[in-house]
């Protein structure tokens, strides 16, 4: 199951598992649409994997399998 974190790796953006604009590689680093499209280029820059659109985690979903609150921000 995914572990949806709660924002961007690069500009610690808040990324709602309910609403579009997140993307993640095969590794779960989760960036925001407007660094992956960005200065990212589609490449996690962690293991240089595809980003892709997250999934959405909605309504019964989300309540009985929460999104983590554990943030993870890269420096630099």
């Amino acid at each position: 199951m995914l572990e949806m974190r709660p924002n961007c790796e690069c500009c610690d953006r808040d990324l709602p598992p309910d609403e579009p604009g997140a993307f993640i590689c095969s590794f779960e680093c989760t960036f925001c649409d407007e660094c992956a499209d960005g200065d990212l280029d589609g490449v996690c820059p962690n293991c240089r994997g595809e980003l892709e659109p997250r999934p959405m985690r909605k309504g019964a979903a989300l309540a009985k399998n929460p999104a983590s609150t554990k943030r993870v921000v890269k420096k630099g």
